[in-house]
This record gives C-alpha cells, sequence and structure tokens, in this order.
C-alpha cells in the first residue's frame, strides 16, 4: 500500500496465481484480499488509482472467493451453512456452531458474512479492524465476505453461486433483500434475543430490562422481509431475579439460541422444521425494541422512581450507562456521576426526617437515594465520578470525608 504504483499489478498477479493455489493458501489469499478491498476503497483517492483499478481488484476478489468456495464445496458432500454475523457475541455464535458442526459430521459452516472493517481506536493508534466475526472466521479458516451492503451485486451473485442450503443469522445488523432471502434452499434462520413477538426490534435485551419483564428468552425464527417477524421454530426462556445487566444476559441468550438452533438442524434439514409448520407470531403481542439512544441515558430522582432507574441501570450497563447529576460538598457545579450497580431498598431504612430533602443518604457505608415522585429508595451499589474509576458504595462514602451529596 505504501508502493501505490505497484498495487494493481501485485493484485493481478495473485489473480493469476489464485487457480494454482491449495485449498488452504487459497482461503489465506482471500482473507488478505478482503482487508486490501476494504483499505483500498478509502485510500483510492489517496493513491491515485481511481474506479479502474477497483474495478479491477472487485473482480479478483471475486474470482479468489469463488475459487475458494468451489473448492470447498467439491471437497465435501456436507450440508452447506452461510453463517451471518457482526459483533463479539456473534462471534461466540460462530465458534459454538462450527463445534456443533464438527461432532454432527453432516453439515458445515462454508461461507461467513460480515459487516466491513470499521476505524477504531485514537489517534496513532486508530486502525482498519475486522468485525469480531471476520476475525474468528480468519483464526477458523471459513471464507469472509463483507460487503457494504447485503444488496450489492458481486456479494449476491457470490452467494447464488455457493448455493447455500441454508443461512443463520446472529446480529448480523444489515436488512437482508428478497434477493438474498431466495437463495439459500432452505431459508434463514435467525436467532433473536427475546421470546417473540414481544421485543421486536435492535434491543430487545435492554429493553425487556428496562421494563422489568419477570421472564426473557430467545427465539429462533425464519427470515422473511418483515423485522423478526417470521414463523418461530423454537424457544428458550428463563426467569429473570433482578440483578441481571444487558451484556451478562444477551451473551447467555445467544448461548442458548446458539444451541437451540443446533439442535434444530437435523429437522431442519429432514424437512421436518420448516416456516410453513412453524408457528406463526401472533401480531396481537407484538412490543417494539426500539434502538436505544444516548439521550436515554440519564436519570432523575424528582421524577423517576427507584424501580424505574433501577431496570434502567441494568438495560444501559454496558452502553450507554446511566448517569445523573449529583453535587459534592460546596463544589460550584453538579458532577456527572455513572451508576454502575443498583438495587431497590425498603424506605424504611432511612429516617423520616430524609424524605422531602434531595439528599442521599450515607448510611454504614452505604448509599440510599430517596426518590420523591413515589417515596421509593435507591440504593446504589456501584458508581463512577467524573475522571474515576468505577468503586462500591462503601469506598465512595468513605471519600466523601462527611461532605454531604446532593442530587440535581
Amino acid at each position: 500500500l505504501k508502493d501505490g504504483c505497484r498495487l494493481p499489478d501485485y493484485l493481478e498477479t495473485i489473480a493469476l496465481l489464485a487457480p494454482l493455489l491449495s485449498f488452504h493458501s487459497r482461503m489465506q489469499v482471500h482473507s488478505a484480499l478482503v482487508l486490501l478491498a476494504i483499505m483500498t476503497g478509502p485510500l483510492a483517492k489517496a493513491l491515485h488509482h481511481g474506479p479502474a483499478v477497483l474495478g479491477r481488484y472487485t473482480q479478483m476478489t471475486r474470482t479468489c472467493m469463488r475459487a475458494s468456495l468451489s473448492m470447498s464445496s467439491q471437497q465435501s458432500a456436507k450440508k452447506k451453512v452461510v453463517f451471518l454475523g457482526t459483533p463479539e457475541v456473534a462471534a461466540r455464535s460462530l465458534e459454538r456452531l462450527c463445534q456443533r458442526a464438527s461432532e454432527a459430521g453432516t453439515w458445515e459452516i462454508s461461507a461467513v458474512v460480515t459487516q466491513p472493517a470499521q476505524m477504531q481506536g485514537r489517534g496513532k493508534a486508530k486502525k482498519l479492524t475486522p468485525s469480531p466475526v471476520a476475525a474468528a472466521a480468519e483464526k477458523i479458516g471459513i471464507p469472509v465476505l463483507a460487503p457494504e451492503r447485503a444488496k450489492d451485486e458481486v456479494f449476491l451473485e457470490t452467494l447464488e453461486e455457493l448455493s447455500p442450503d441454508l443461512c443463520i443469522t446472529a446480529a448480523y445488523g444489515q436488512w437482508l433483500p428478497k434477493r438474498f432471502l431466495n437463495c439459500p434452499r432452505l431459508g434463514t434462520l435467525n436467532i433473536h434475543p427475546s421470546l417473540l413477538p414481544r421485543w421486536r426490534g435492535a434491543s430487545p435485551i435492554q429493553r425487556s430490562l428496562e421494563a422489568g419483564d419477570e421472564k426473557a428468552g430467545v427465539t429462533v425464527l425464519w427470515t422473511v422481509a418483515k423485522m423478526d417477524a417470521g414463523p418461530i421454530a423454537g424457544q428458550v426462556q428463563r426467569p429473570l431475579i433482578g440483578d441481571e445487566k444487558a451484556p451478562m444476559l444477551l451473551d447467555e441468550m445467544f448461548t442458548a439460541g446458539t444451541d437451540l438452533l443446533a439442535d434444530l438442524l437435523p429437522a431442519v434439514f429432514d424437512g421436518d422444521c420448516a416456516p410453513e409448520s412453524s408457528q406463526v407470531q401472533e401480531e396481537s403481542g407484538v412490543v417494539a425494541a426500539d434502538k436505544i439512544s444516548a439521550e436515554e441515558a440519564q436519570v432523575s430522582f424528582g421524577t423517576n422512581s427507584a424501580t424505574t432507574v433501577h431496570n434502567k441501570v441494568r438495560g444501559f450497563a454496558g452502553w450507554p450507562g446511566v448517569w445523573s447529576w449529583f453535587w459534592v460538598g460546596d463544589a460550584s457545579e453538579p458532577g456527572r456521576f455513572k451508576l454502575i450497580t443498583t438495587r431497590v431498598a425498603d424506605p424504611e431504612e432511612i429516617p423520616e426526617s430524609s424524605w422531602g430533602k434531595q439528599e442521599v443518604v450515607v448510611l454504614n457505608g452505604r448509599l440510599l437515594v430517596p426518590c420523591q415522585v413515589d417515596g421509593s429508595l435507591l440504593e446504589v451499589l456501584e458508581l463512577q465520578a467524573p475522571g474515576k474509576r468505577a468503586v462500591d458504595a462503601k469506598a465512595f462514602a468513605n471519600g466523601l470525608r462527611g461532605e454531604a451529596m446532593r442530587w440535581e
């Protein structure tokens, strides 16, 4: 890439040699080409190559990928499955599915589809980073496709030539066009971390915890054009005790959903589990799981109850988190404190004189916040002051050294 004038010749040489390479070497070459594709696009103007080189590169990538996929399909009579996913939870699902495929011996993950690499880091450390799913696939040795959009012509042509028996999606992050859905012979199964039809949308676990649901679960469903609306192939549910947080529960649900899907595959391949024989969702039970925004992270103890704040802390754990303004001592302005872990306490645990004030009650190393809206009491177990690391309540209370703390 530093020597831009030779990049086109380098890529063309790879394309000519690709058919002569072993399958394993071809897979390694393809992995390098995927990264070059992602890097060459943003750098095209800087390298002064223009559209012509990018066009030749696209054709070379397609040729190399097709050769890899063709060799893979020729070497195995197993059912071909294409996996689509992007984040870390999906990477763990991919790894688990590969393990289950090895145990079954009748199907395999033939290719992986993921979002393109993104720039990550700050300053000089900023670099182009493949998605966790791409990294996992490269480590396992599975060909990777990373189209900008799932409707890209080259991507769809490549997928159609692979002719998969089944596609599996797990937090892929892109809308799938009708042409894609028509590609796999048996259809596309999706792992969705909620008890559908409740919580259709982008943030099912977060919204479920925020709402204070008494149970959570995961659904394996057939993908249709309408988001999360396809027939249900299977579900797993678990009770919630009230202290679960979104990151942990999301991991748990994707693990359970992956195993459920793998358990269903023999029936899927035999034709006993199909869209027409699966459970139709009741539209009357649909609840939307809208995407979370950073603007939702602020809470106020004057307008929110202890239960509301506690459930939001659970649901918004990780990102975007939950915060509120607090005054400490004689500070000239309030600080933005992040609430990490909380619980709903018994209002009788604090003196009656503490009510009606906007003060945090510090009692034996505990931080108790009276909520004026309904007379409920929130205990803050862990918090993070501005510019500081997160600490437990006792450590923070000791650091106050008798100073008062008030919420705004």
